[in-house]
């Protein structure tokens, strides 16, 4: 698995994605970038592999190459977040972990960035509420780097 970021630099979250999408597929397998194409449900996949995943925030593109499948989710540490959503999409262990956390908005957005890096590791999507994970505010797949919270999931 390779992760890395770049700062947008005025340019749009897709546009800046798919260049460091193309600079990392160059340097991991030393071809260019063979044509993206997406599943019925809307995720992006190489015919070929490897399996990649890109995010980004307000100022910067995070993207994630791997062998296997792989989603990863950002948000900027500041990001503000209605805690009202807490009680729509969390599991009730979940839930229980965001009220008795010190910072509940930081606890939520930990919640969400892995439930988006789940969902696109699996290609399902958020539909609905996704209420029925099972993360833990101490999971390790969480990381902050550039002043956000970074999620990555890849199958196993």
């Amino acid at each position: 698995m390779v992760i890395k970021s770049a700062p947008l630099n005025g340019r749009t979250g897709h546009d800046a994605g798919r260049q460091l999408l193309s600079q990392m597929y160059r340097e991991y397998t030393g071809k260019e970038t063979p044509q993206i194409l997406v599943t019925q449900r809307g995720k992006p996949y190489f015919e070929k592999g490897p399996h990649f995943s890109i995010s980004h925030t307000k100022e910067t593109v995070f993207c994630a190459l791997s062998e296997r499948p792989i989603g990863i989710d950002a948000e900027h540490l500041d990001r503000n977040i209605d805690l009202r959503l807490a009680d729509k999409i969390l599991s009730p262990r979940e839930k229980a972990q965001f009220d008795g956390a010190q910072d509940q908005r930081l606890a939520l957005l930990k919640f969400w960035v892995l439930k988006e890096a789940a969902a696109k590791c699996t290609g399902e999507g958020l539909r609905g509420y996704p209420n029925k994970t099972e993360f833990s505010l101490d999971d390790p797949r969480i990381t902050i780097q550039n002043d956000c919270l970074v999620a990555v999931i890849e199958e196993i």
